[in-house]
């Protein structure tokens, strides 16, 4: 079967830059609650959440074609909150707000008030689920159509949000960087939780339809094979994931903290960052719909 994909890179672009700000943002909150004295990578983590959902959005309007002549397009969509695509822009708009408002405070060096970052982690939350969920109202397409999914970029999301603070906090904050033992470490949950949820996506998505199992095939043993395996699988999941359990388990000391040490979760948290925007795009160009026979008679 072939098939030209509805989206392409641009929209992988979006899902990934909306869920990792949303990630970045919850990063910062647990930063500031876990390690107060971090206030430098706190920042990091609040200037990259608005800056990585606003050029999100632009993508998805230049993606929307008319968007960017008739923005009163995106407007309608607040008329039906039946709809998903409804609830995306009401997380997106609020969060939006949000994170730009918290960035200021910290351009101004003023505090920001503690239930302002709780409301932002909440919808820093619904927006990297909404990244799935936007994909899974497409019904004739296996691949997406799967409550796997909004939770896979979820975790992803919370990965690649993490994995962007940490690696600027490298450049940026070093000091502090080595600090942050228990974040650090509770990053590497997030690889294997994808690793079981990309699993169990592929292994529900082939036994559902025909054009779920060729969107497997075409992942694992087809045209996307070598971007799935070597890309996404290898640098960036398995390979991040075993160098930082290395780094923060096995390593000498004096390796993790010197330069050498920074290099290596440098590469890592950059792999992160690969793998995720691959998994978007991967999974919106390889998804195949449902071929619909009607009857000649």
């Amino acid at each position: 079967m072939t098939f030209e994909p509805i989206w392409g890179a641009i929209i992988a672009w979006y899902l990934f830059l909306a869920g990792l700000g949303g990630g970045a943002f919850v990063t910062a909150a647990l930063v500031r609650w876990k390690y107060p004295q971090a206030a430098g990578i706190r920042r990091i983590g609040h200037i990259i959440a608005p800056l990585a959902v606003v050029v999100g959005l632009l993508l998805l309007m230049i993606d929307a074609k008319a968007g960017l002549h008739n923005p009163l397009r995106f407007v309608f969509l607040l008329s039906n909150f039946g709809s998903v695509m409804t609830w995306g822009v009401v997380f997106l708009g609020a969060f939006t707000l949000l994170s730009v408002a918290t960035a200021a405070l910290e351009f101004m060096h003023r505090p920001v008030p503690w239930w302002l970052e709780v409301a932002g982690s909440v919808l820093a939350v619904c927006v990297a689920a909404y990244t799935g969920a936007l994909l899974g109202v497409c019904k004739t397409f296996p691949l997406w159509n799967t409550a796997i999914l909004p939770v896979l970029f979820l975790a992803s999301a919370m990965s690649t949000g993490a994995a962007s603070v940490f690696l600027a906090a490298l450049l940026r904050c070093r000091n502090e960087f080595h600090q942050i033992t228990a974040a650090l470490k509770l990053h590497l949950v997030f690889p294997v939780v994808e690793t079981v949820l990309v699993v169990a996506l592929l292994f529900v998505t082939q036994y559902n339809s025909v054009a779920g199992l060729e969107s497997v095939a075409s992942l694992v043993a087809g045209s996307w094979a070598p971007l799935f395996w070597v890309g996404f699988a290898v640098i960036g999941l398995c390979g991040p994931l075993a160098m930082e359990v290395w780094l923060l388990f096995f390593a000498p000391e004096p390796f993790e903290r010197g330069s050498r040490g920074r290099l290596v979760s440098a590469v890592a948290n950059a792999g992160v960052l690969v793998g995720g925007f691959l998994l978007r795009f991967l999974i919106v160009v390889a998804a195949l719909p449902l071929v619909v026979v009607m009857p000649l008679f």
